[in-house]
């Protein structure tokens, strides 16, 4: 065994000596259950990442539709002051 060798077990050694420190102090008694509880905080995190990506693009349309005045499709917006002509009310004198 060369003094190279020996220096590169003791070095992991200690990394791992290190890393089951790190893990008992961290999680304690119940270090077996480390993966699920990890896997669990990685799905939350997804989900809280999916409903801010949602969230975002629901608040940029309302956004552009309020700024910009203009439907999806490129059509403008009725104000809520004006009738459409489809529910304005026939006059009397051209039902006679």
């Amino acid at each position: 065994m060369t003094a190279q060798d020996y220096d590169n077990q003791l070095l992991e050694s200690v990394s791992v000596r290190r890393r089951r420190l790190r893990d008992a102090l961290l999680f304690g008694a119940q270090r077996q259950r480390r993966s699920l509880d990890e896997r669990v905080g990685k799905a939350f995190a997804g989900v809280v990442i999916a409903a801010v990506v949602c969230a975002g693009c629901v608040g940029w349309s309302f956004v552009s539709h309020k700024v910009i005045g203009n439907s999806p499709y490129g059509a403008p917006v009725p104000s809520s002051g004006q009738s459409s002509p489809t529910t304005a009310a026939p006059s009397a004198s051209s039902s006679r």
